[in-house]
């Protein structure tokens, strides 16, 4: 949907930037596949300096959780594009650290826990590259409950 106004190529990129945060999370329930099939791993090279940096910094996900929430998503000044792509991909964010703290009270193990694992990954990869196509498109991604929860938040 593109109801908005149109978008220009800064605003675009702009948009596809916020999903490398769940993307950097959701890597950890990657790991079975990540290393059944070596040619995924192509989906790290994009995101390894940026993890690198979080890292390195000790609470760097919460600052740039509340960075991007504060400065973009509450912004009137950022286009609303931005500013959907930006909430979207904090609520996608939030959905992969409660599968975090979840599976780290859960103790899990085998086959149970590797099609778990996989199908969060899957389900985070799939979510954000959805996100990135349609924001470099210059539309809005609409994921069914989380768009319309970022409808809400998002003036």
């Amino acid at each position: 949907m593109n109801w908005r106004g149109t978008t220009t190529v800064r605003d675009r990129i702009f948009a596809c930037l916020p999903y490398m945060l769940p993307l950097m999370y959701g890597i950890q329930f990657g790991v079975f596949l990540l290393t059944q099939f070596p040619i995924l791993q192509i989906i790290l090279i994009p995101i390894a300096p940026l993890m690198a940096i979080f890292q390195s910094i000790p609470f760097a996900g919460i600052i740039v959780f509340f960075l991007m929430y504060l400065l973009v998503v509450r912004n009137e000044n950022i286009p609303h594009f931005i500013r959907f792509n930006a909430m979207q991909s904090i609520l996608l964010n939030i959905i992969v650290l409660g599968f975090s703290l979840i599976l780290g009270i859960i103790p899990l193990q085998g086959f149970i826990q590797e099609t778990l694992f996989n199908m969060i990954f899957l389900g985070v990869l799939a979510s954000v590259s959805y996100g990135i196509v349609q924001s470099i498109r210059g539309q809005y991604a609409e994921i069914p409950t989380i768009s319309d929860a970022v409808y809400m938040q998002v003036r």
